[in-house]
């Protein structure tokens, strides 16, 4: 694919991988591990044809509700994709960074996390960000917290706070907006994903379930994103 207009930055929200384990009467765990897999196809071909920055939606502030059998094999899954992915981005020069309250997971999962981000982190190739215990309202309450501590103690003035003040205090600080958020299995809904972040975004639904998702319906999105023209509020 041509570099020609390509989005610097794509948001991913990975929908569906129980109810295609469902519809062919397989283990919900199942549908999170060939989802798995359809994520490292994914990026690595982002990687290949030239996109900047790709984030993905892996678990949300509100998954903690799902069952808990279902929340363990999804952190199961997580350490295990770290460990592995880890090594193949080191070789393909991508960088993986994590967006959220990394805090709340367990120490080995926060080990390997933290691994990752230092083995990758002089790589120049794509900026892989995994949304883990992510959520945009706890993203903003977390820039409100740090900008009125900073009011606080005089290292901030109210009048000076600026939507560059804003973003300079969110995860994807120093990373350009989504310019194109594609969300699969057909559901026409944010779900928190960079609330901030997105309000210019080109926003494409997928009918297929996050498994089945490929690299041509990356490329049919994509030429998607650069047939519409994009004012930006001017």
């Amino acid at each position: 694919m041509e570099n020609n207009q390509l989005p610097k930055h794509v948001g991913l929200i990975m929908d569906g991988n129980r109810r295609w384990a469902k519809s062919k009467m397989l283990p919900i765990k199942l549908g999170h591990k060939q989802g798995a897999e359809t994520l490292k196809k994914i990026v690595r071909y982002a990687n290949k044809i030239g996109i900047e920055h790709l984030t993905v939606y892996a678990f949300s502030t509100e998954n903690w509700q799902r069952s808990e059998e279902e929340v363990n094999a999804l952190m199961n899954l997580l350490q295990n994709y770290l460990d592995d992915f880890t090594k193949e981005a080191d070789t393909e020069n991508i960088v993986i960074r994590v967006l959220g309250d990394v805090t709340k997971l367990s120490e080995e999962l926060q080990r390997g996390i933290a691994s990752s981000v230092e083995r990758t982190k002089k790589n120049t190739g794509i900026i892989f960000n995994i949304a883990l215990n992510y959520g945009g309202r706890a993203e903003m309450i977390k820039a409100v917290k740090e900008i009125s501590e900073e009011v606080k103690n005089g290292k901030q003035k109210i009048e000076q706070i600026t939507e560059e003040t804003i973003s300079n205090h969110l995860y994807t600080k120093g990373q350009p907006d989504p310019d194109l958020i594609v969300r699969t299995s057909g559901e026409k809904r944010l779900s928190g994903f960079l609330m901030w972040q997105s309000t210019y975004s080109e926003i494409l639904v997928f009918d297929k379930y996050w498994p089945d998702f490929s690299e041509k319906d990356l490329d049919e999105a994509i030429e998607i994103y650069k047939a519409r023209k994009r004012n930006l509020g001017k």
